[in-house]
C-alpha cells in the first residue's frame, strides 16, 4: 500500500496538489485545508503520509502531514457513512488533537461546524469517535480551553499559508485576527480568502 509521497510540487488546485516524485511520476493528491494552506511554492519539496482509497468509479490517494492525521483519516472512515471526502473535511476543520478534545469534553455539537454534517450525522460520528478515539492516543492537553483551540489551529494554519503567499506575519496578523473574530466558524480556507479579500481593499 502506497504509504508515503514525497516530490516536487507542480501544481495545486481547490482541494489537491500534484507531486512528482524523483522517479519523474506525478501523483494529485487530496489534501486537508491546512495542508494545502502550508505547501510551498511551485517547485519546492513536499512530502505527505498517504491512505489510497479504490472505488469502482475512481482511485484517489489522500495525503496528512502527520501519521496522527492519516491513522485518524483511516478511522473515521470506518464510520458508518463517513466517506473520503466527509472524513477529509472533518479534518479541514479539527486536528486530531481537536478530536481528542471534543470526545474527551462530550461536545458532539462542534462537529456540526464540519461544513455537510448536520447534528443527527454529528451525533452518530461522535458516538463512533468516542468508541475509537480516545483522549489518551495522542498528545492532548485536556485543560486547553475547547473553544479557542479550533479558533487557534485555524489561525496557525492560516498564517502559515500566508506567509508561503508572500506575506509578512506581523502585516497579516491583525488581519487574520480580524477575519476570525468577526466569524469564529471560519475555516483555514475561508480565512485566507477573507484575509485576502481584505488585502485587495487596501487594508494591508
Amino acid at each position: 500500500m502506497l504509504a508515503y509521497i514525497e516530490g516536487r510540487l507542480l501544481e495545486r488546485a481547490e482541494t489537491s496538489c500534484v507531486l512528482v516524485t524523483a522517479g519523474g511520476v506525478g501523483y494529485e493528491i487530496f489534501l486537508p485545508e491546512h495542508a494545502l494552506a502550508s505547501l510551498p511554492a511551485q517547485g519546492g519539496m513536499a512530502s505527505f503520509f498517504t491512505s489510497f482509497i479504490v472505488r469502482e468509479d475512481a482511485q484517489e490517494l489522500f495525503g496528512f502531514p502527520t501519521w496522527d492525521e492519516r491513522q485518524t483519516f483511516v478511522l473515521l472512515r470506518g464510520i458508518n457513512r463517513v466517506g473520503a471526502r466527509t472524513a477529509l473535511a472533518i479534518l479541514s476543520q479539527y486536528r486530531p488533537d481537536d478530536l481528542r478534545r471534543i470526545v474527551a469534553e462530550d461536545d458532539a455539537n462542534a462537529l456540526t461546524r464540519v461544513p455537510g454534517i448536520g447534528k443527527k450525522t454529528a451525533q452518530q460520528i461522535f458516538l463512533e469517535l468516542k468508541y475509537k478515539l480516545k483522549p489518551g492516543d495522542g498528545p492532548v492537553s485536556l485543560s486547553a480551553p475547547s473553544a479557542s483551540a479550533p479558533a487557534n489551529t485555524v489561525y496557525r494554519d492560516a498564517l502559515t499559508g500566508l506567509a508561503n503567499l508572500g506575506y509578512d506575519e506581523d502585516m497579516a496578523g491583525p488581519l487574520l485576527k480580524e477575519a476570525l473574530a468577526a466569524d469564529p466558524d471560519l475555516s483555514v480556507g475561508e480565512a485566507l480568502r477573507a484575509v485576502l479579500k481584505a488585502v485587495g481593499k487596501g487594508k494591508m
